[in-house]
């Protein structure tokens, strides 16, 4: 291995990415809850595709949380939550709320009930959205700016962590456990959050995220206004909204309709969990360390472009296996090379995210910018049940390959406007 190699690989070293790797998990648990596993209760109590498809508009929280994001920027936590410091108060909050949600939508019947259990679902998506507001910019202002690649990876690793937990896990206890059951387990996993905010110490960038607006400044221009004049600073920012929305759009369309898939392919529930929770988790692992290390090694942008490539490529897999049906070695494939390339553009987002944001509106800025980068996930995913319902599943999939093209052709513009710290020079 060459000497930038290792340099790139030690940024993982440090302790402080051991609570990133816990914050990620965090983040990570709610989102199958709502999602794929959601999905998976749905279709087998008879719901069709296009419900199905219609129930990612849960994840609209995750749009708009950019609304809320000021708050925690800038108000303390209610109670004796506030001795905890901005960050973490607000954190256990969120995570206190996620219980309690989630605990909802385990006692609701879907297939009498769907508007019950959507709501519920509704709610859990606004304290996980929330929850993802502190735990962002926690991690950035604990981290060095020459971490931040490797620190994106270790989010994703602990992500993932958290999506095996609430997929698999959920999947396999389900087969033992009514879904009540189930979610209650899921709940209980929330603690792991809660430790990690107890025992970390609040971020040194806490006291300039909470600064006081500056004399003759109103709190709403401080908080709201002075976050988004600070964004159009940027260079070319008119191009980069538009490729947060659109980087990860090959992956939203198709990841909103697998599991649909996986059912219709008679694919069970212990296929389901093992090949595609299992084995992406582990392709998703090589994948993160591998992005950060890139970033590290060629420069964010050129793993965002490699990332982008590589991760819309691999959805003509899941085309192939519709043609080949029922085939558990062609399925690990597919999955362990979507989970290693979307692992990959994942990490360098995340990265790319963090470096656009300003210590004094982390919370505020991050919010906004990971809100974009959830429409693709949301809404513009939203009507992926509604294609599948009238296109056969290879023809579906190959659909969601070129859904990637807009997103690099906007990445090609914004080649060269990066940090220098990202740039991959020592």
């Amino acid at each position: 291995m060459s000497r930038s190699w290792r340099d790139a690989f030690s940024a993982y070293a440090d302790r402080r990415l051991l609570v990133v790797l816990a914050m990620g998990f965090s983040s990570g648990l709610p989102l199958a809850l709502t999602g794929a596993t959601l999905s998976y209760w749905l279709r087998t109590v008879g719901l069709s595709r296009t419900d199905i498809g219609l129930f990612s508009l849960i994840g609209i929280a995750y749009n708009v949380k950019f609304l809320w994001a000021p708050v925690l920027d800038h108000v303390a936590a209610p109670f004796f939550f506030r001795h905890l410091g901005r960050r973490r108060s607000w954190a256990l909050v969120t995570q206190l709320g996620l219980v309690a949600a989630l605990l909802w939508v385990g006692s609701t019947d879907p297939a009498t009930a769907p508007f019950h259990t959507a709501l519920a679902a509704l709610f859990v998506a606004f304290f996980s959205a929330s929850q993802d507001i502190a735990i962002d910019a926690y991690r950035v202002e604990i981290l060095d700016p020459h971490q931040q690649g490797a620190g994106a990876a270790m989010t994703q690793y602990g992500y993932r962590i958290g999506l095996l937990a609430a997929g698999a896990g959920a999947l396999l206890l389900s087969t033992y456990l009514d879904w009540f059951g189930v979610y209650a387990v899921m709940a209980l996993l929330v603690g792991v959050g809660m430790v990690t905010v107890l025992l970390c110490d609040e971020p040194r960038g806490d006291a300039r995220a909470a600064a006081a607006p500056r004399p003759g400044e109103s709190f709403l221009h401080h908080a709201v206004v002075a976050p988004l004049l600070d964004l159009a600073n940027r260079p070319r920012w008119y191009v980069i909204l538009p490729f947060v929305v659109l980087y990860k759009l090959s992956d939203a369309l198709a990841g909103v309709m697998t599991t649909t898939f996986y059912v219709d392919l008679h694919f069970t529930a212990a296929e389901i969990a093992g090949v595609t929770k299992l084995v992406g988790l582990a392709a998703t692992v090589l994948g993160v360390f591998a992005g950060g290390a890139l970033v590290a090694r060629m420069g964010l942008m050129w793993t965002l472009m490699v990332g982008g490539v590589v991760q819309a490529a691999t959805n003509a897999l899941f085309a192939l296996l519709a043609v080949i049906g029922h085939d558990v070695g062609m399925l690990g494939v597919a999955v362990f090379l979507e989970n290693f390339t979307s692992g990959i553009g994942s990490a360098a987002l995340v990265a790319y995210l963090s470096s656009l944001c300003s210590f004094a509106f982390t919370a505020t800025q991050y919010a906004l910018l990971s809100s974009l980068a959830a429409v693709g996930r949301t809404i513009l995913s939203s009507g992926g049940g509604w294609l599948a319902d009238r296109m056969d599943w290879a023809s579906f999939f190959l659909l969601t390959t070129f859904a990637g093209l807009p997103g690099l052709v906007l990445l090609l513009w914004l080649i060269g406007t990066t940090p220098r710290v990202y740039s991959g020079q020592n």
